[in-house]
């Protein structure tokens, strides 16, 4: 059969959604700006002893572990050739693009002199795992662009540069998969060789396989969780048993996930933290016990994934639980001096997040983003 594809119509309009989103823009594009014309020390309160704070933590790590959908539902689609996924496979691939957009934008911000952003192209520090990560981000980021630029030439009836796309769609596919892969664990790594600042809870050589494995989990999820978004702000067809499959697979993931996290606690000899670690501690148990077992064993029922809100409130379970763990890595159980983010800091955050949202809202209503295969 051949396989065919209608674009959905767009029912329903957000426009309050919108004011707010745009409000919280505008107040980051000020904070932004601030930022640009006064330097680091003007707009925010890191230090020497805290070079890494809110963007990195939130923007980056937790923005690309979540925007790893887009990589796991192209290997479903396009490498395990599952066709049923294909209606979301379009959306999901617009929310990663956003969420690496977000991350190098915020990176743009965090470094002192923002507009030395492409040195890493020309000045290689070989022995830094940064230069993957900052390489690999880039390039992943092309290779999305160049995947949502297929939607962008269907809406305008540009046959032949989407014909191009088409044919190089398959390798696309590879090279995403391959990138997120490097630079999902090596966002580990740099814990890793930092490894002394890293409280015992979260200290592990194998962060790198953790930081991939939560991060599989955390675009199922999320893919779950945009999908519900998208079904209410637009009245699309519910695609309620795709989704439960979407929560079977995280399911097993976190399993997989779990096991790791008890093997590398107990070789690296964290386990006397467990009780005696203090606020850290009890973190580490609202991570693990919230973030990961509780979610499991819900998306291992059938009548959890087969309820549309009980599977959406427990992918929500997930999603926390991995902005948790990265905000423990690198932020709660991060040894350095006192810091807590400015307000400037928290306003671009919120308002390159509300820019991406109306973007994502903009192109799915005038281009063909939405699909049902035949």
């Amino acid at each position: 059969m051949t396989a065919k594809t209608e674009s959905v119509a767009i029912g329903r309009s957000i426009p309050w959604a919108r004011i707010f989103l745009w409000l919280f823009a505008l107040i980051g594009a000020f904070a932004a700006g601030y930022r640009l014309l006064h330097g680091l020390g003007a707009a925010t309160n890191l230090s020497d002893g805290r070079p890494w704070g809110l963007w990195i933590s939130f923007d980056v790590l937790c923005g690309v572990a979540l925007a790893a959908g887009g990589f796991t539902i192209g290997a479903i689609v396009k490498i395990f050739h599952i066709r049923r996924f294909y209606p979301i496979l379009r959306p999901t691939v617009l929310t990663a693009f956003l969420g690496y957009v977000m991350a190098a934008g915020s990176i743009v911000f965090d470094i002192g002199l923002p507009w030395r952003i492409w040195h890493p192209i020309v000045y290689h520090n070989w022995h830094s795992p940064m230069l993957e990560v900052a390489l690999c981000v880039m390039t992943y980021l092309t290779v999305l662009l160049l995947e949502v630029s297929d939607v962008f030439f269907e809406g305008m009836k540009w046959k032949t540069p989407k014909r191009i796309i088409e044919g190089l769609m398959i390798p696309l596919v590879i090279l995403g998969i391959t990138l997120s892969t490097m630079h999902q664990s090596s966002l580990g790594t740099l814990y890793v060789l930092a490894s002394k600042r890293v409280f015992a809870l979260w200290k592990t050589g194998y962060l790198p396989l953790l930081f991939f494995t939560s991060a599989v989990a955390a675009g199922l999820t999320m893919t779950i969780i945009e999908s519900n978004f998208a079904i209410s702000a637009y009245g699309l067809k519910d695609e309620q048993d795709l989704l439960a499959d979407l929560g079977l697979y995280a399911a097993w993931v976190l399993l997989i996930y779990l096991v790791l996290k008890i093997a590398t606690l107990i070789g690296s000899g964290g386990v006397s933290d467990l009780f005696n670690g203090g606020v850290r501690s009890v973190l580490y148990w609202i991570e693990v016990l919230g973030g990961v077992v509780l979610p499991m064993i819900l998306l291992f029922m059938p009548s959890i994934r087969n309820s549309r809100k009980a599977l959406f409130r427990t992918a929500w379970l997930v999603v926390l639980g991995v902005v948790l763990n990265r905000f423990n890595v690198s932020f709660f159980g991060f040894a350095g001096a006192p810091y807590v983010p400015s307000w400037m800091e928290w306003a671009i955050t919120i308002g390159i997040l509300s820019a991406a949202i109306l973007f994502y809202d903009w192109f799915v209503r005038h281009f063909p983003v939405f699909q049902h295969e035949h």
